[in-house]
C-alpha cells in the first residue's frame, strides 16, 4: 500500500491563473529591465531556478547568488499581489481526493514535490487554504534538478515514516511528462492527471500507473492500492 503520496502544485492542485509567470515577467522587467526573450521560457514541469537561470543566460545577466536572491525577493511579493487581482480555481477533485486519502483507515502522509519555490508554494497553496494539507514536501530551495526535489521529498518522507519505507509504497501526483519522469527517478509508482500541462493521451504515452482527466476519475481507495484498479491494464484513462 503507498504510505507517502507527492503532489505537484500548478495544474495538479492548483490554477493560478498564470499569477506566477505574471510575477515572474514583472521581476525581470521591474528588477532586471529585461523585456523580450520571455516568451521562450517553458514553465510546465520546470523549476523556478531553473526557469531564472535560463532567462539571466538569455540576457547575459550574471547567475551569482545575490541576484537569484534579488529576484525571488521581489517574485514572492508579486505572486502575492498578483494572485489577489487573479481568476483562480482549485483543480477538479482535488478537496475530495484530499479529504478520501485522510479519512482511509491508515491514511498516507500527504506531501508536495514541486518546481516552486518553498516560499511560492506557500503562497500558491495559502490562497486556496491548502498548505495545511501536507506535511512534508520538497521544492526548487532544494535542488535545481527535479529529480533530485524528488529524492528529497522521499528521504523527508522516511524521516516521517521510518527508513523501512519502500519506494514502491509512495506515490507521485502530477501533471506534466516531468512529474512522471521525476517519479519514476525514485522508483515511486505515478498518477497522472490531465489538469494541466498535457492531455491525457500525451500522459499515457510515458505510462504512468494510473492516467486519469482529473482526480475524481479515481479513488482514494484504488491510488493507494486499498483497492484494484478497475480495469486489467495498468494505465486506467477516464474519457
Amino acid at each position: 500500500m503507498i504510505r507517502l503520496v507527492l503532489f505537484d502544485i500548478d495544474g495538479t492542485l492548483v490554477h493560478t491563473g498564470g499569477a506566477g509567470i505574471k510575477a515572474f515577467a514583472k521581476v525581470f522587467q521591474s528588477e532586471f529591465g529585461a523585456h523580450d526573450g520571455f516568451e521562450k521560457l517553458k514553465f510546465a514541469g520546470r523549476t523556478d531556478v531553473s526557469l531564472v537561470r535560463e532567462f539571466f543566460n538569455y540576457h547575459n545577466i550574471p547567475a551569482t547568488d545575490d541576484n537569484f536572491e534579488r529576484f525571488f525577493e521581489r517574485y514572492v511579493f508579486w505572486l502575492d499581489y498578483i494572485l489577489d487581482h487573479s481568476e483562480t480555481e482549485a483543480c477538479p477533485g482535488i478537496w475530495e481526493f484530499i479529504g478520501a486519502l485522510k479519512a482511509l483507515p491508515k491514511p498516507p502522509v500527504l506531501g508536495l514535490l514541486t518546481g516552486n519555490i518553498r516560499l511560492g508554494g506557500e503562497i500558491k497553496l495559502r490562497h486556496f487554504d491548502l498548505w495545511k494539507e501536507f506535511e512534508t514536501g520538497a521544492f526548487a530551495d532544494d535542488n535545481e534538478d527535479r529529480d533530485l526535489i524528488a529524492a528529497v521529498a522521499r528521504e523527508r518522507g522516511r524521516h516521517i515514516l521510518g527508513n523501512n519505507l519502500r519506494d514502491d509504497e509512495i506515490l507521485v501526483i502530477g501533471d506534466t511528462p516531468f512529474d512522471i519522469r521525476c517519479g519514476r527517478a525514485i522508483n515511486a509508482k505515478v498518477l497522472a492527471v490531465a489538469t494541466g500541462g498535457a492531455t491525457l493521451e500525451e500522459l499515457k504515452k510515458h505510462q504512468p500507473d494510473f492516467a486519469v482527466q482529473d482526480l475524481r476519475g479515481i479513488s482514494a481507495e484504488e491510488a493507494v492500492g486499498v483497492l484494484k484498479a478497475k480495469k486489467v491494464e495498468r494505465v486506467k484513462s477516464v474519457k
